[in-house]
């Protein structure tokens, strides 16, 4: 995997301080201590995030924008503070980029409702890829339904990697006019070439839109070193809390996008023979905002700023390389995936034992991991099955967690053999 490598002292003390800062991480479960695996679909809160939602509520709550007392004010500085704390996480060219949604799923119904409808040229096709999550699906496939929009899908190796020499075969069959892609799998872990990904695009004359819900969490993100034209993710992967999200576009694209909800705050002058949409960000904002949840999420960027990248990154690596090691030890277990570039999530299943059974008695042993399809069916058929079970690493995970997953699953398969 190529990441950046840090001491392992260094590393160490990062993760102990973490740990302290996640309350939850000191319950119980079935009477045994809470092993947190499933990150990939919420990952937990620090007090940081907690703290700032609380005192928001308690404190100065307000609607944002609108009002002239202290107290809107306030909020709306808070609010906005969030804002350019995404566009800093980001590197984004303004805060003025950067539009609060609800989630990523939001965010590409937004960019498909508005970019695809009202500014993507009749005849040019949407290419997607065989691992997308349904929320980088659904929305291309409704577009196509409504408009004819053709949509194309690259292939995935049996390694778990995109297949590059069919993306580009697909680049050249007629004209695209936006590649829609996930920056890292949610089942394989498997990050993908996002740079070569946006630079073959750009010389077939489309967009492209990164989907980042996995990868922000696991290591930096620059959107001018990416060169990429819309990217997405949810604050509650990212320590945030849940009901909030962000869609970065360059601001030249959203200023030719159409709004994708009309009404309040949304405008500049409303009549009864026309309205005047407001500058953007706020054109797709409509509506009274998710103010605490956008403050919480400012809270958590600000949080993993602290802890650094750096450390986050090798330490997912560190961890991630000793799981595949330890799960290639259990008898009769698969793990999907082999992808030389791969962040912390890991599927696995076993022959003769569905998803929901390991999952079920993992959890008898306070393990908490995900099991399912992980809104991928296609990705699953592909892989010849219908469901696995999924562990998820985050900063606040430990190598002696991983540990006891194995040894659990051991367990597991002993139970039903």
């Amino acid at each position: 995997m190529n990441v950046m490598r840090l001491p392992k002292e260094s590393v160490a003390k990062t993760l102990a301080d973490a740990r302290a800062d996640f309350p939850i991480l000191g319950e119980k479960v079935h009477g045994v201590p809470l092993i947190y695996l499933d990150s990939a679909a919420s990952a937990q809160k620090p007090r940081a995030v907690i703290a700032a939602m609380l005192g928001t509520m308690e404190r100065q709550y307000a609607n944002v924008h609108r009002g002239l007392h202290w107290m809107s004010e306030r909020t709306t500085d808070a609010y906005e503070s969030a804002r350019m704390a995404v566009a800093r996480l980001l590197n984004a060219r303004e805060p003025e980029e950067i539009v609060f949604v609800r989630n990523s799923t939001e965010a590409i119904n937004l960019v498909a409702h508005s970019y695809g409808r009202g500014v993507l040229e009749p005849g040019r096709a949407v290419l997607i890829s065989e691992m997308e999550h349904h929320s980088n699906i659904v929305p291309w496939q409704l577009l196509r339904d409504e408009r004819g929009t053709g949509l194309r899908v690259v292939p995935v190796t049996d390694a778990g990697e995109l297949d590059l020499a069919a993306y580009e075969r697909l680049l050249a069959a007629g004209p695209v006019g936006l590649v829609s892609i996930t920056h890292m799998s949610n089942v394989l872990g498997t990050v993908t070439p996002a740079e070569r990904i946006i630079r073959l695009a750009h010389e077939a004359g489309a967009k492209v839109l990164l989907d980042g819900s996995q990868a922000i969490v696991h290591r930096p993100v620059d959107v001018q070193a990416l060169d990429v034209d819309f990217y997405v993710f949810t604050g509650h992967k990212l320590y945030g809390p849940t009901g909030i999200g962000v869609l970065w576009a360059r601001r030249e694209l959203l200023e030719r996008m159409p709004p994708f909800l009309g009404g309040g705050e949304m405008i500049s002058e409303v009549t009864f023979e026309r309205s005047r949409w407001a500058h953007v960000p706020h054109k797709f904002e409509a509506g009274t905002p998710a103010i605490v949840e956008a403050i919480g999420l400012g809270a958590a960027i600000r949080y993993v700023e602290e802890i650094g990248y750096p450390a986050i990154t090798a330490h997912e690596a560190a961890l991630t390389e000793h799981a595949l090691a330890r799960l290639a030890s259990v008898e009769g277990l698969r793990v999907l995936g082999q992808a030389q570039d791969r962040g912390g999530v890991v599927s696995f299943a076993f022959e003769r034992i569905h998803a929901h059974d390991v999952a079920t008695l993992l959890d008898r042993s306070g393990i908490a991991v995900r099991a399912g399809h992980h809104c991928a069916e296609p990705l699953m058929r592909r892989f010849g099955l219908d469901s696995t079970a999924r562990a998820s690493f985050a900063l606040y995970t430990t190598s002696g967690e991983i540990d006891a997953l194995a040894d659990a699953l051991a367990k597991v398969r002993e139970f039903f053999h």
